[in-house]
């Protein structure tokens, strides 16, 4: 589109490294949770699920996701598009409905058995901060590709709204995995408006009734709506992870490549 300007793929990059870096400083300058396993080892692990899950999404979403957006700008498909909004109403609407239907996504990882087989290397963290921002597995990233496409035609989200939600999206999931203690009068503050690290611990508990809550991912406002907020659980109380892989030995980086094609435990949480 004419005039439109465009950031550095570096520059973005740059910050987006920098953020990361920033937070794991403040992880180990304030946590928020006793770690479980060596931070070295946890992290690499992490990281090198990442990696696998990056490179499948660079062949399976990068030619799809990109292209459609420009295709729903051009051709004006989707809800939002149809509404003949200006700009500077659509792209907020568009980025508030991205949010939610990443909400109504995450719940489904959690209720589908077959979603949550892939869902559950995220969960079975023993250790919730940055790195587990990044530690999902290849294959759930692969079938989120239709659901994104679902989400940009319908909604009609063109690149610039794409970009800015993207965007939101990561600084968000990197800061409220973070094992970082906030003062809990800003944390209050924050959390009437977006997620924190208090209120995600809380879904990443292994325990079913305090998982169950706390889906959003942007805005507290769809878990405040859906009744599914939770508030009430102190971080000292909750145990990380999922309680039928609770063995930081056996949560190796083949295991967790593996998990979704294993018989999955009886009392696993969903």
């Amino acid at each position: 589109m004419a005039g439109r300007t465009r950031v550095s793929p570096w520059l973005t990059a740059g910050l987006a490294f920098g953020a990361f870096g920033a937070l794991l400083w403040m992880e180990r300058r304030r946590p928020l949770r006793r770690e479980v396993e060596p931070r070295w080892r946890h992290d690499a692990r992490n990281l090198a699920v990442a990696a696998v899950s990056t490179a499948t999404l660079q062949i399976v979403q990068k030619p799809v996701i990109g292209p459609l957006a420009e295709l729903v700008e051009e051709r004006r498909w989707g809800l939002l598009k149809r509404s003949g909004l200006p700009p500077w109403a659509e792209i907020p609407l568009a980025v508030l409905a991205m949010d939610y239907t990443l909400y109504l996504w995450h719940v489904l990882t959690h209720r589908v058995p077959w979603l949550w087989r892939l869902h559950r290397v995220h969960h079975a963290d023993l250790d919730l901060t940055a790195t587990t921002a990044l530690r999902f597995h290849a294959a759930e990233m692969a079938l989120s590709v239709p659901w994104r496409a679902a989400q940009i035609l319908l909604i009609g989200v063109g690149p610039r709204a794409l970009g800015i939600w993207q965007k939101a999206l990561l600084a968000s999931i990197l800061f409220h995995h973070a094992n970082l203690r906030l003062p809990p009068a800003l944390e209050r503050r924050l959390v009437a408006f977006i997620v924190t690290p208090r209120m995600h611990g809380i879904h990443h508990s292994d325990q079913p009734e305090e998982a169950d809550s706390n889906w959003s991912s942007g805005l507290t406002l769809w878990d405040r709506l859906h009744g599914t907020l939770r508030l009430d659980v102190p971080q000292e109380a909750i145990t990380i992870g999922v309680h039928t892989h609770a063995d930081p030995a056996a949560l190796t980086l083949p295991r967790l490549l593996g998990m979704p094609f294993e018989k999955e435990p009886e009392a696993a949480v969903r």
